[in-house]
């Protein structure tokens, strides 16, 4: 059954409302230095899947405007609050998150300004590759067995989520210079 647009209360939006409300307590279970955590690595794998079914729940019974708000918002507060968390901890480097935090900042003023022109600006393939490549580098660096014996596993993802920042921001960014960007659709107001 299709949902309305303007919808508040359905499923999808309740499991990232869900994942926004567990997110401190993720924050809160990352451990100091680098010996990972089966308890931060299962909450992570669990708040990391749960935006595929989200995601998976609003394509099959529609997508409204408070889910296109809400599900970005919870990526963003998971993802860097988690790659943040690991900063404090010694674990990640600052350099790469603090770009990959100014990209999403861009990113989300971009989309906003986008946004009171009547356009909505769907995630790119690149950006959908750099939020995987992001949470498989805090997961592997939580899980126990990658946390110390392959941490050029994760650093790699890491550096790779970088890359896919750059790459995915500048896209936006062109573009935005061409006109109404490829798969955006524009609203009446």
């Amino acid at each position: 059954m299709p949902v309305d647009p303007n919808a508040l209360a359905t499923w999808a939006n309740a499991i990232t409302v869900g994942r926004l409300l567990l997110s401190p307590l993720m924050f809160l279970v990352i451990p100091d230095g680098t010996s990972g955590s089966w308890v931060a690595f299962w909450l992570w794998f669990a708040l990391s899947a749960s935006d595929g079914i989200d995601g998976w729940i609003a394509r099959r019974h529609g997508t409204t405007r408070s889910g296109a708000f809400l599900d970005p918002l919870a990526d963003k507060v998971l993802i860097l609050g988690a790659m943040f968390t690991l900063v404090s901890r010694g674990v990640f480097w600052i350099v790469p998150v603090v770009i990959i935090a100014a990209r999403e900042f861009v990113i989300s003023i971009y989309r906003t300004v986008v946004g009171t022109r009547g356009t909505t600006m769907p995630a790119i393939r690149s950006a959908k590759y750099k939020t995987l490549l992001q949470q498989l580098a805090v997961g592997f660096a939580l899980l126990p067995l990658t946390a110390l014996d392959a941490t050029w596993l994760w650093k790699a993802l890491l550096w790779g989520a970088v890359v896919l920042a750059v790459v995915s921001g500048a896209q936006y960014l062109v573009r935005s210079r061409v006109g109404v960007p490829d798969g955006a659709t524009t609203h009446a107001m």
